[in-house]
């Protein structure tokens, strides 16, 4: 019975950590482009905490499915999905190219500055010896650097696609584009999908550094 609560409690703090993460990053596109001057975010109601604003069947429902896969089965894969895309008109910005990747850096931002506020809050809580808040919070700190991280891969369709363009000259940049719109989702699916251990391609190369970022940031605590 202890055993089963105590897994409930982890699934619990993972599914928090998972809402606050979307919802934040989301939020953050859709902020960024409104304060560019771009107001469809906010005219399709995405300049919103509310998550289901920002609920994707598919992706959403991904990253859950395999948030329960770590969790219960024990598989060794990296939580990864995406919420709704903010969806924003280039033409409503001053630099389009430039904008375009400030709207997408606001994204994985929003994750570090929330991964670096709340391990502050857990590192409180541990002192007052008050672990069992601190264990719940902790899943938040650990998927927003997981989340962060992915998300500025320099393939489409991630955002740090549209930083790795919005940094480089023009003829570059277009040239990068083509390139990134032709296969950048394939680079994605051969990092995500599993290799013949069992653990996709992005796991060797996110989770080092996402462990380091987290023991950083969590030094009295085991990551995940």
């Amino acid at each position: 019975m202890a055993r089963n609560f105590h897994k409930m409690f982890e699934i619990f703090a993972w599914i928090l950590a998972f809402v606050v993460a979307i919802t934040i990053h989301e939020a953050a596109h859709a902020y960024m482009a409104d304060r560019l001057g771009d107001p469809t975010p906010r005219l399709m109601g995405r300049l919103s905490l509310n998550p289901i604003v920002h609920y994707d069947k598919i992706g959403t429902t991904l990253l859950i499915v395999l948030i329960f896969m770590r969790e219960f089965l024990k598989i060794p894969v990296i939580p990864f999905g995406w919420a709704k895309p903010v969806q924003f008109d280039p033409y409503n910005l001053v630099n389009p190219r430039r904008d375009s990747a400030l709207i997408s850096v606001a994204g994985p931002a929003s994750n570090f500055i929330v991964a670096i506020m709340v391990s502050i809050i857990i590192n409180l809580l541990m002192s007052a010896n008050l672990d069992l808040y601190a264990v719940l919070l902790m899943p938040t700190v650990t998927l927003n650097i997981i989340l962060g991280l992915f998300n500025l891969l320099p393939i489409h369709p991630l955002d740090g696609g549209k930083i790795f363009v919005g940094l480089l000259p023009e003829n570059e940049a277009e040239e990068a584009e083509r390139f990134l719109q032709q296969y950048g989702f394939i680079i994605l699916l051969f990092l995500i999908l599993p290799l013949a251990n069992g653990s996709p391609a992005i796991s060797y190369l996110l989770g080092p550094v996402a462990s380091s970022i987290v023991s950083l940031l969590l030094p009295n605590m085991p990551s995940y």
